[in-house]
């Protein structure tokens, strides 16, 4: 003969509206509930006061209740939320007179009536202050123009720059062996490895990275308008320091153009810029990926360092060239008399870059404790 059936002990509390049960049982499997004539049947397999086996129990309700419970099940407990079919304060969870013994008062969402009513009046009152505050802000008949903007400019540049990452990556793959030659504050480190392709990267790239960077200053715009919420200055920083590198360094001066530097600056953006923008096409989105969302916050890591300073070699070899060239040199007229030499502004600006620098990594350091960092528990 088979034993009587197994109870496990059942804390219930009640609003207006809904009736709680918290069941006493952990790792929960095959949870069986349903709700029959105004009777609540539970079976299911756990681990309870009497070990692990099934447990099971009845409860016949005083008033009707709604037919399907909801049930969430966690790993140290089973919680059960039914509905009322009237919003009314009951006496006793059961309609039998005498309370079971597995049954007890849940202390922990305890109320007694007058409590409930006003918490249920809170709420209502919530609701309402919440319909007319949304009611006061205008809605913007352009919201989904925005994000569909937003989301294709995310969209064409990661395409762009993941255009300049394959192209630049099967070219250094594929083309031949070579010895790679840097000038870096006037001593000569060579480096064996893939090089054929670093010489001709400018010729190759150039015209995508221009396109790249010039649709990047509506960032800026986007930022002034307040269509994004990012800060105006780090995106200043970022777009003008790298435009000036590739414009007015790259673009003006032959001489640099088949340096192999220029290779390692295009490859370090690119990669940035992978991560980057799909993450922010993703939140226009409402999406949130989590690899991607610990990618885009931890790549910049090493990469915005060595990008850095792949910008401040370019600055560093362009030097000896607007020397001799004199190009951007601006002599002033009498009586002044005087030529700023464009090569004492490149050394200024070199000190400006390693701060820009330091600015976004200081600002993406904050973005990073933010997104990744230890979320503060709620106190209850």
């Amino acid at each position: 003969m088979a034993g009587p059936s197994l109870r496990p002990h059942v804390h219930w509390a009640q609003r207006h509206r809904e009736l709680f049960l918290r069941v006493e049982l952990s790792d929960v499997r095959n949870p069986d509930i349903t709700i029959t004539d105004n009777v609540l049947h539970f079976r299911a397999q756990g681990h309870g006061a009497k070990g692990d086996n099934i447990y099971e129990f009845e409860i016949e309700f005083l008033e009707p209740v709604e037919p399907k419970p909801v049930c969430r099940v966690t790993q140290r407990q089973l919680n059960i939320t039914v509905q009322k079919k009237e919003s009314n304060w009951w006496e006793r969870l059961t309609k039998q007179e005498k309370r079971p013994l597995f049954l007890a008062p849940d202390f922990d969402r305890w109320l007694d009536e007058s409590d409930a009513e006003m918490e249920l009046k809170e709420k209502e009152e919530e609701k309402i202050n919440k319909m007319k505050i949304e009611s006061r802000v205008p809605k913007d008949p352009f919201k989904h123009l925005k994000k569909g903007y937003l989301i294709m400019y995310n969209l064409v540049q990661f395409l762009g720059f993941s255009w300049i990452f394959v192209n630049m990556t099967v070219r250094l793959f594929i083309l031949g062996k070579g010895n790679m030659e840097i000038h870096l504050f006037s001593k000569m480190v060579v480096f064996p490895c893939l090089t054929d392709s670093f010489y001709d990267t400018f010729h190759t790239i150039s015209d995508m990275m221009y396109f790249c960077q010039t649709l990047a200053l509506m960032e800026i715009m986007n930022s002034l308008i307040g269509l994004v919420r990012s800060p105006l200055i780090p995106a200043v920083v970022q777009i003008f320091g790298r435009n000036f590198i590739l414009f007015v360094i790259l673009g003006s001066l032959e001489e640099m153009q088949s340096k192999p530097v220029v290779f390692f600056i295009f490859y370090f953006w690119s990669i940035t810029e992978l991560f980057r923008y799909p993450y922010y096409m993703l939140s226009c989105m409402g999406i949130e990926w989590k690899p991607l969302t610990w990618l885009r916050y931890t790549v910049w890591i090493p990469l915005y360092p060595l990008g850095g300073l792949a910008e401040a070699v370019c600055i560093v070899q362009s030097i000896p060239v607007f020397s001799e060239t004199g190009k951007f040199s601006l002599g002033l007229p009498n009586p002044l008399n005087v030529t700023i030499q464009f090569p004492f502004v490149l050394q200024i600006y070199l000190i400006a870059l390693f701060l820009g620098v330091f600015v976004n990594f200081r600002h993406l350091y904050k973005q990073r404790k933010q997104h990744l960092g230890p979320k503060k528990r709620k106190m209850k």
